[in-house]
Protein backbone atom coordinates (compact mmCIF):
# COMPACT_ATOMS: atom_id res chain seq x y z
CA UNK A 1 0.00 0.00 0.00
CA UNK A 2 2.73 2.28 1.40
CA UNK A 3 5.47 1.77 -1.23
CA UNK A 4 5.66 5.02 -3.60
CA UNK A 5 7.70 7.98 -1.84
CA UNK A 6 5.01 11.05 -3.36
CA UNK A 7 3.30 13.43 -1.79
CA UNK A 8 0.21 13.42 -3.84
CA UNK A 9 0.13 9.61 -2.90
CA UNK A 10 0.20 11.04 0.46
CA UNK A 11 -2.45 13.15 0.18
CA UNK A 12 -4.91 10.46 -1.66
CA UNK A 13 -4.44 7.97 1.01
CA UNK A 14 -5.06 10.61 3.46
CA UNK A 15 -8.29 11.44 2.11
CA UNK A 16 -9.53 8.18 1.78
CA UNK A 17 -10.60 8.31 5.45
CA UNK A 18 -12.23 10.79 5.82
CA UNK A 19 -14.43 10.29 2.62
CA UNK A 20 -15.86 6.96 4.03
CA UNK A 21 -16.56 9.02 7.56
CA UNK A 22 -18.72 11.46 5.93
CA UNK A 23 -20.40 9.25 3.64
CA UNK A 24 -20.88 7.03 6.77
CA UNK A 25 -22.50 9.95 8.51
CA UNK A 26 -24.31 11.56 5.63
CA UNK A 27 -26.47 8.21 5.22
CA UNK A 28 -26.59 7.20 9.05
CA UNK A 29 -27.13 11.25 10.13
CA UNK A 30 -30.61 10.84 10.58
CA UNK A 31 -31.22 7.26 11.56
CA UNK A 32 -28.32 6.14 14.27
CA UNK A 33 -27.26 9.00 17.32
CA UNK A 34 -23.56 8.56 17.63
CA UNK A 35 -23.02 9.08 21.17
CA UNK A 36 -24.75 12.14 20.56
CA UNK A 37 -21.28 13.65 18.88
CA UNK A 38 -21.99 14.07 15.43
CA UNK A 39 -18.21 14.59 14.54
CA UNK A 40 -16.95 11.68 16.06
CA UNK A 41 -16.35 9.00 12.37
CA UNK A 42 -14.44 12.31 11.87
CA UNK A 43 -12.28 12.05 14.38
CA UNK A 44 -11.72 8.31 14.13
CA UNK A 45 -10.82 9.10 10.69
CA UNK A 46 -8.05 11.41 11.87
CA UNK A 47 -7.32 9.07 14.00
CA UNK A 48 -6.75 5.94 11.30
CA UNK A 49 -5.08 8.81 9.26
CA UNK A 50 -2.55 9.43 12.27
CA UNK A 51 -1.77 5.79 12.45
CA UNK A 52 -0.94 5.35 8.81
CA UNK A 53 1.27 8.52 9.05
CA UNK A 54 3.03 6.65 11.95
CA UNK A 55 3.70 3.66 9.31
CA UNK A 56 4.58 5.83 6.57
CA UNK A 57 7.66 7.24 8.82
CA UNK A 58 8.59 4.12 9.99
CA UNK A 59 9.39 2.55 6.29
CA UNK A 60 11.05 6.08 5.66
CA UNK A 61 8.61 7.49 3.27
CA UNK A 62 8.68 11.15 4.33
CA UNK A 63 7.01 12.65 1.20
CA UNK A 64 4.42 10.79 1.89
CA UNK A 65 3.87 11.31 5.38
CA UNK A 66 4.00 14.73 4.75
CA UNK A 67 1.12 14.20 2.48
CA UNK A 68 -0.43 12.64 5.57
CA UNK A 69 0.27 14.77 7.55
CA UNK A 70 -1.24 17.96 5.25
CA UNK A 71 -4.41 16.48 4.50
CA UNK A 72 -5.01 15.45 8.55
CA UNK A 73 -4.79 18.92 9.34
CA UNK A 74 -6.70 20.45 6.66
CA UNK A 75 -9.11 17.86 7.20
CA UNK A 76 -8.75 18.73 11.37
CA UNK A 77 -9.38 22.27 10.46
CA UNK A 78 -12.10 21.73 8.10
CA UNK A 79 -13.81 19.52 10.94
CA UNK A 80 -13.37 22.67 13.33
CA UNK A 81 -14.80 25.22 11.43
CA UNK A 82 -17.65 23.15 10.05
CA UNK A 83 -18.23 21.83 13.70
CA UNK A 84 -17.60 24.69 15.65
CA UNK A 85 -18.94 27.57 13.90
CA UNK A 86 -21.70 26.81 10.86
CA UNK A 87 -23.98 24.57 13.39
Amino acid sequence: MLNKNSLLIGILLALIFPAIAWITAHYLKNNIDLINRPALPYWIAIGLNLIMLRFAFKKDLDKTGNGIMLASFAAMIAIFIFKAYLR
